[in-house]
């Protein structure tokens, strides 16, 4: 992402400069855009469609609040001039007024009642949509895309930057009656009296000349206060994730350290943005006490030399006083559109990055497979610069198992990754039943293809439901005969809630081991045709391990078995060892063939593989 240079910097130096930050601003200029991006708003207003109706509504309420309030200062000249200085108290024309006012009032109240209502609920729909369409959209980008952007970044787009378009949305029908209760006033008012009105609105040029000097120091002050917030949010993240590691290294007290300039940073830039957000407000105050000055001096005057009626001075005081309430709000509310400009420019980014595998347009989706695996002449790389395989070739049978060895950083994930099409191949093709994968839908890889890690992820939910996450269609007995098979049933029945016990946050409240044998259940009960196995049992004791071989067996029995291990004991049951280094295939055969051979297998064996090869991931 392009912000994320700033993130990169910070874990490289464990601090957000200042200086770094401050040199970013003109890129951000570039990033974020100005007060107005006609490109956000056209995008916006695509959410809006569904509810242009209650927009419609919303406007026409708005019109005619602005038309309740232009007209109460003109009754209250009238039942001046007309009524009370003309001597008919006592007459219709002032029970006339009183109702009339009345009904003004009312009709302001329900009008505002309903502009609200409308605005609020189709605020809510509208950011539900966004917030739908992000996550539908984040579930399809490749996972290079994922690689490059921090959760936290993530989650501020998610929440906080769609907050800002609500906000905007909220505003920005209000400004609309803003800017029409403006124009109005000033109609009227030169329309009341043409000297008196231009003479009280001489001072709005000054307004003017002060928002020249104001607007580029506040957007940039806005622009840090959002940059600094950002780097705040995923600093945020990144400690809560690494909690279990910070504690155990005891390093609480330096994170804190960390994180409190950060934010610190962050509070500095959010309370010079709220100082420059406030420096019109007084401005706007000043003018309007000058502009009252104005009136009642010069309007005294006529007044005096009966030029003027009193009830046009009284109504001009009322236009007066209503004429900086909208200048006040629009000067507030840039910070507002400024801000969903923003946000509306990072959120349509997201929406924005392209499915780099998408599915052909007439992509297959077999009901079964028989398991052919086909690795032709593959080259990939992850930057697209240093290839991480080089032209690889191998085939694997239906229904056979083949283990892949190889020192950390040889490309063993690389290859699972590939066969799942998690990446798009660099050169080569990766072939299923001697169609090329590009051929199938993804979501049909997913249904053929099952993955065991060495950490696996549960979900916020029952054990039940993980078990049966990758289908729905699995039954309550044939969960618990593949619990069973693996050996998780009898410490699932010993809990409390059997196989209802919820499980917590990644699991948390089972054992690595647990975690794992509930995983392989999974896999089992998902009964893909081909199953893959990253260093599924690194994370098992020995006395686990032994059920877990004899769970493989069952498991691994008619499918076509990739397994990325360095315990010898998962090595030793495979059909054919794969050994790879550099992203190249220099060995393959069966254990004993390659252990009397002499080659890189026989020296990995030889200085105990599995301390060799410790890491979980390529």
């Amino acid at each position: 992402m392009k912000n994320d240079s700033v993130t990169s910097d910070i874990k490289k130096t464990g601090q957000a400069p200042h200086a770094y930050v401050g040199s970013q601003i003109s890129h951000e200029e570039d990033v974020f855009g100005a007060l107005f991006d006609g490109r956000v708003i056209k995008r916006f207003v695509e959410y809006l469609r569904p509810y242009r109706t209650n927009i419609y509504l919303a406007i026409g309420a708005v019109l005619i609040v602005t038309f309740a309030q232009l007209s109460i200062p003109l009754i209250v000249q009238h039942a001046i001039d007309e009524v009370i200085l003309a001597d008919k108290t006592d007459s219709f024309p002032l029970a006339l007024v009183i109702i009339l006012f009345s009904v003004l009032i009312t009709i302001n109240y329900c009008a505002n009642w309903l502009q609200d209502r409308l605005i609020g609920m189709t605020g809510e729909h509208v950011i539900f949509d966004l917030r739908k369409s992000m996550y539908s959209h984040i579930q399809k980008i490749s996972l290079s895309f994922m690689d490059k952007t921090e959760t936290g970044r993530m989650m501020s787009r998610l929440t906080g930057d769609v907050n800002s378009l609500q906000e905007f949305l909220e505003n920005s029908v209000t400004a609309f009656g803003d800017l029409v209760l403006l124009f109005g006033i000033v109609i009227i008012m030169l329309s009341l009296d043409f000297t008196l009105g231009a003479l009280t609105l001489s001072v709005v040029p000054i307004l003017f000349f002060v928002r020249i000097f104001w607007l580029p120091r506040a957007r940039i002050a806005f622009r840090y206060a959002r940059e600094t917030n950002s780097i705040a949010n995923g600093a945020l993240a990144e400690g809560i994730r690494s909690v279990r590691t910070v504690q155990s290294m005891r390093r609480e007290a330096v994170n804190y350290q960390l994180y409190d300039k950060k934010v610190k940073e962050n509070l500095s830039a959010h309370l010079k943005s709220a100082r420059m957000a406030q420096v019109m407000v007084p401005v706007v105050d000043t003018l309007t006490g000058a502009a009252m000055g104005i009136v009642i001096l010069v309007g005294g005057a006529l007044v005096l030399d009966n030029s003027l009626d009193i009830g046009v001075i009284v109504a001009f005081i009322f236009y007066v006083q209503r004429f900086f309430d909208p200048i006040r709000s629009l000067t507030i509310q840039y910070s507002v559109m400024q801000r969903a400009m923003a946000s509306g420019k990072r959120i349509f980014e997201v929406l924005d990055v392209p499915i780099s595998i998408a599915d052909d347009p007439n992509a297959i989706r077999p009901e079964k497979i028989r398991g052919l695996v086909q690795f032709r002449n593959v080259t990939f790389s992850y930057d697209g610069i240093q290839p991480v395989l080089k032209n690889l070739n191998f085939t694997i049978s239906p229904g056979e198992t083949v283990a892949l060895v190889g020192p950390t950083g040889s490309g063993k994930t690389s290859i699972t990754s590939l066969l799942h099409r998690f990446y798009e191949v660099s050169e080569g093709s990766v072939l299923i039943d001697n169609i090329d994968i590009k051929k199938y839908e993804k979501s049909s890889l997913g249904e053929h293809i099952s993955m065991v890690l060495q950490d696996p992820f549960l979900f916020t939910g029952t054990i039940l439901e993980n078990i049966r996450y990758k289908t729905d269609k699995a039954t309550r007995k044939q969960i618990v005969e593949a619990a069973k098979t693996v050996g998780a049933h009898d410490f699932i029945t010993e809990m409390e809630h059997g196989y209802e016990t919820e499980v917590e946050e990644q699991g948390r409240n089972l054992s690595v081991g647990q975690r794992q044998l509930i995983s392989f259940a999974r896999a089992l009960v998902a009964n893909a045709k081909i199953l893959v196995l990253d260093e599924a049992t690194a994370s098992i004791d020995s006395h686990t391990e032994k059920k877990i071989q004899l769970a493989l067996k069952k498991l691994l029995k008619g499918r076509t078995g990739i397994v990325i291990a360095h315990r010898l004991a998962t090595i030793r049951g495979a059909d054919r060892i794969i050994v790879i280094k550099n992203g190249k295939l220099v060995e393959m055969g069966p254990h004993k063939l390659l252990v009397e051979k002499g080659g890189l297998y026989s020296q990995l064996h030889k200085l105990n593989y599995a301390s060799f090869d410790d890491a979980p991931k390529d």
